[in-house]
């Protein structure tokens, strides 16, 4: 490809992503979906006049550290005050590993008509919902605290965990794995050291920021946070495949809780680049995807997706609340609010590609099926959250969201009660 014509596949992804930003602002529709459609409108499935494999194994560098900013971001603003909150995300996301995953593979195999292995490695991409796009529909529709936290967290905690898992599952149907055994090992090697790799750097980074002048500008702030960042997650990788996406998480994290308040200004900024960084991710890999890929899935994929929304996250979501203080309202907004998200996209497109190298048959239908899973649980359920917390009573009001507000620049570890019934 000529550079000419590289500089217009990037220059017409962002417009896309940003005119998909612009009619979401104006028409209040999920900015997900609209992103998803613009890519659909600019790739195969449209006017062709985006072609991602065209970018070579650059896509997957790109790719890689995008989703490594969109992570990090994620942790940084990550906050579960209360042992409750702590409970309801950890059981939540340790129970959905085995439920969902389980279920998600028979659903995928019976309905979608993928082969065993194939449907084992959509499961796991599917498994972690997407805090990128959690988040926008729990500020759009003010969804009062903390259930906003849970939803968040549970997807941070997942999206590595799935996305790890989805990568030795592909191994393993490659051949390059032999035996669950190895497989065990390599997804605690990759989780356990991507970890490791996190909370180290992300200590060294925020004693870095913490002995700058306050003086200093905020670009050198924000210039040093994304050097460290990058590096780290190109070392991790380089050691650990796939070790990158919890290291990230991990470095947020850290960098979140240790750094002072004078670095609101370097969280706003890296906000905004993490959401630049949706705004091309949507649309350049949802560009891969063609019509033919998601027509084949007929009634079986759109039966599939269903299966998926209405009743392996109800069950699993039940289970992990047995014996929590959460009431039926907020059990039932938990079990129905599960959107996938930009890494969900991301894995799928980038092993779509490693299955067509190797000649597997169903690539292109495990990357119809993913794209279609966002694109249903996004539009259905980014269109239904806010009249669902009406109805519910879960819509927090201005004095709530003043308080939650305030004390989200602390670290208090006292518990927030989770139980709250309507009207109270």
């Amino acid at each position: 490809m000529t550079p000419e014509r590289l500089g217009l596949l990037w220059g017409i992804t962002v417009f896309a992503g940003a005119g998909a930003r612009l009619l979401a602002a104006l028409s209040n529709l999920p900015g997900v979906v609209l992103l998803l459609l613009s890519g659909l409108l600019i790739g195969r499935s449209g006017l062709g006049l985006v072609e991602p494999l065209d970018l070579g194994q650059g896509l997957q560098t790109i790719v890689g550290l995008l989703v490594s900013l969109v992570l990090f971001d994620g942790g940084l603003n990550l906050r579960l005050p209360g042992d409750t909150i702590k409970a309801t995300v950890l059981r939540i996301s340790v129970l959905r590993i085995f439920i969902s995953l389980g279920a998600g593979i028979l659903a995928a195999h019976w309905l979608a008509g993928l082969s065993w292995s194939l449907a084992a490695v959509f499961s796991a991409i599917v498994l972690a919902t997407g805090p990128t796009v959690v988040t926008p529909i729990v500020k759009q529709i003010r969804l009062a605290h903390p259930l906003g936290d849970v939803l968040e967290a549970e997807g941070l905690v997942l999206e590595p965990i799935g996305a790890v898992l989805a990568l030795l599952l592909l191994e393993l149907a490659l051949g390059n794995l032999h035996g669950w055994r190895e497989l065990a090992q390599g997804l605690l090697a990759r989780l356990g050291g991507g970890v490791l790799i996190g909370v180290a750097v992300g200590w060294l980074l925020s004693e870095g920021l913490r002995r700058l002048n306050s003086s200093q500008a905020v670009g050198l702030r924000l210039q040093l946070t994304l050097g460290v960042l990058f590096l780290m997650f190109g070392i991790a990788e380089w050691l650990l495949p796939e070790s990158g996406l919890p290291a990230s998480v991990a470095a947020g994290v850290v960098v979140g809780r240790r750094t002072s308040e004078e670095a609101g200004k370097l969280d706003e900024l890296i906000r905004e680049l993490a959401s630049l960084a949706i705004t091309m991710l949507f649309p350049l890999l949802a560009a891969d995807v063609s019509w033919a890929e998601l027509s084949p899935l007929g009634w079986g994929g759109v039966s599939c997706v269903l299966v998926l929304m209405l009743v392996v996250r109800p069950v699993a979501v039940s289970v992990a609340t047995v014996g929590l203080p959460l009431v039926w309202r907020q059990r039932l907004f938990l079990a129905w609010l599960a959107p996938r998200g930009i890494v969900t996209a991301a894995v799928a497109s980038l092993f779509a590609i490693r299955l067509e190298q190797a000649g597997i048959l169903g690539a292109g239908r495990l990357q119809g099926l993913v794209f279609l899973t966002i694109l249903m649980t996004v539009g259905i359920q980014g269109l239904t959250a806010q009249p669902l917390a009406r109805v519910l009573g879960l819509i927090a009001t201005s004095q709530e969201l003043d308080s939650t507000s305030d004390s989200s620049l602390e670290t208090s570890t006292q518990p927030l009660p989770i139980v709250s019934e309507p009207g109270q």
